[in-house]
């Protein structure tokens, strides 16, 4: 009968024990690793379907998840060094407000493209304060009347404000237009448009600001799903154009031109203003007569200022003392009065 291997070691190591016996110890030290070795590897192969099963899944996983490397990596990499092997990963840069305010500032950065179209507002028809009232008989007198206007003073603390209201949708980064979501399209004039339930409000302001002799004219009004994909893409070109890279130059357009399905102009719900003395989109606006005016009455009229100074953390958007969004008097007036944000208001609606 054929020996084992094991056997056969066996019967060897005790011909050496007989011949040399002060070899006891290491022999038997030899024996059981010699022996370990061989046991392991006859477990191994009666199991080595099981575990060739095993390596090929843990290959698996780590060549379908080696894709994601870069952008996990690129948490623990920054500055030169994500560029280093010609891949753009995902970690971005904090860029310097003085570093954006310089770019836009540099007319060679922008070749091709002039003031108005920095204001994202180019080829759009522009219309005095007189020529919108004028084109919008019906609501020519609405302040004499006291129809449309409402007087300060009025206290909403009490008011019940229901969250389905339509003039109280909270669009923003985190909460895009709701698919479906339709409203009814009135004429400002011309070519501007709006949520035609607003329009009333809308005009008894503009008309309110004549009577106080304020130079109010609207820059932007209503604008549709692919005008706002054009304006987002444009700025992040800008920036890239600049040397930024992609993701730094989505950031930071992100914080000025609001992403598609994420806008307020798109329902209809937000104005921008501006003056024929002053028809610059930027903080200077807040310190002309006509955006103290807006600043101190638009509520009135169911107007509030939509990304107020210092509120960037919450709004997610830079200080834009010419945009004002419609919530409705009742709501207006509680927000501009406790100095919050549209965002900050939803809060205690629950």
């Amino acid at each position: 009968m054929k020996k084992s291997f094991r056997e056969k070691l066996i019967s060897r190591q005790r011909q050496v024990l007989k011949k040399h016996k002060w070899l006891k110890i290491p022999v038997l030290v030899w024996m059981l690793a010699v022996l370990s070795v061989y046991n392991t590897g006859l477990w191994l192969g009666a199991n080595a379907k099981r575990y060739s099963c095993a390596v090929l899944l843990l290959l698996f996983l780590v060549v379908s998840s080696s894709f994601a490397f870069p952008e996990s990596l690129s948490a623990q990499r920054t500055g030169p060094e994500l560029e280093e092997d010609g891949i753009l990963f995902a970690a971005e840069q904090e860029v310097d407000s003085e570093q954006v305010a310089f770019i836009e500032a540099d007319n060679d950065t922008f070749e091709g493209y002039d003031d108005v179209a920095l204001l994202d507002e180019e080829e759009l028809d522009t219309y005095t304060l007189d020529e919108i009232l004028e084109s919008n008989e019906n609501y020519k007198d609405l302040v004499q009347t006291g129809e449309g206007a409402v007087t300060g003073g009025q206290d909403y603390s009490d008011y019940v404000f229901d969250s389905e209201d339509w003039r109280l949708i909270l669009v923003n980064k985190q909460h895009s237009i709701p698919e479906g979501y339709t409203f009814p399209l009135g004429t400002i004039t011309g070519s501007m448009r709006c949520d035609e339930r607003i329009l009333e409000d809308l005009l008894a302001m503009m008309q309110a600001a004549k009577a106080d002799g304020i130079d109010l004219e609207v820059c932007s009004p209503y604008r549709d799903y692919n005008r706002q994909i054009y304006l987002f893409e444009r700025k992040i070109k800008l920036y890239m154009n600049a040397g930024m890279s992609y993701m730094d130059a989505y950031k930071t357009a992100s914080k000025t031109v609001t992403s598609p399905n994420a806008s307020e102009h798109q329902i209809g719900l937000a104005i921008d203003f501006y003056s024929s003395t002053y028809r610059s989109l930027d903080e200077g606006f807040a310190d002309t007569e006509t955006g103290k005016w807006l600043a101190a009455h638009s509520y009135e009229y169911g107007f509030i200022l939509r990304y107020p100074e210092g509120k960037e953390y919450i709004t997610g958007i830079e200080y834009e003392p010419w945009h004002f969004r419609y919530v409705g008097v009742e709501a207006a007036t509680v927000i501009t009065g406790e100095g919050i944000t549209l965002e900050e208001f939803w809060e205690d609606l629950y």
